[in-house]
């Protein structure tokens, strides 16, 4: 038996790929897998095309580069993070998924109401999560939360690279006062 799943058009997260470095390729292809909405910044553009993806959108795009046909070009003048998160917005995209090599979120915090934001670099996985947030872990996951918030989380203890790790397999839920946690999870790419 087969199993077949509609994709809606932006129902997926976007993805951006802002600063692509030594972002594992393997993983990069996982994140393709359902055929999200590929932005890149215009430095990018060479290394993506390079490895065969299908670029939708150009963000500052050269004068003096060539793209792949039926590829949208956006020419803005804000930091490029900024732009993408604003363009994705008025498009009526939900989530984001941007390859960077900072997991650097509190500069994003005005966008968070009207989108989900995700920043993979080559070993992180940062988020924002509300009061509340509930997710299921192996023993042996680390996070680095700044201790600008005070929290609570569950099966969750202090490790000696002054992160916190999962004591054992099973859901982690955090509590805390105010709007968001921002939450750097590590991982390993292979």
């Amino acid at each position: 038996m087969s199993s077949h799943h509609i994709i809606r058009e932006k129902q997926e997260p976007a993805l951006y790929i802002h600063k692509l470095g030594d972002f594992n390729e393997e993983y990069l292809g996982q994140m393709l897998e359902w055929s999200p909405t590929l932005i890149v910044n215009s430095s990018e553009y060479e290394k993506v095309i390079s490895l065969g993806l299908k670029v939708d959108v150009v963000l500052n795009p050269s004068t003096r580069q060539h793209y792949q046909e039926h590829t949208r070009l956006i020419e803005k003048m804000k930091a490029d993070v900024l732009e993408v998160l604003e363009f994705l917005i008025e498009e009526g995209y939900q989530a984001v998924n941007i390859i960077d090599q900072e997991g650097q979120l509190s500069d994003l915090i005005d966008y968070m109401p009207d989108i989900t934001i995700v920043i993979f670099t080559s070993n992180t996985k940062n988020y924002a999560i509300k009061s509340g947030f509930k997710v299921w872990k192996p023993k042996g996951t680390e996070f680095k939360i700044p201790l600008t918030n005070y929290f609570e989380a569950t099966n969750l203890v202090p490790n000696e690279k002054e992160r916190f790790e999962v004591s054992k397999d099973g859901f982690i839920e955090f509590i805390f006062a105010g709007t968001y946690l921002f939450l750097r999870e590590y991982y390993d790419p292979t």
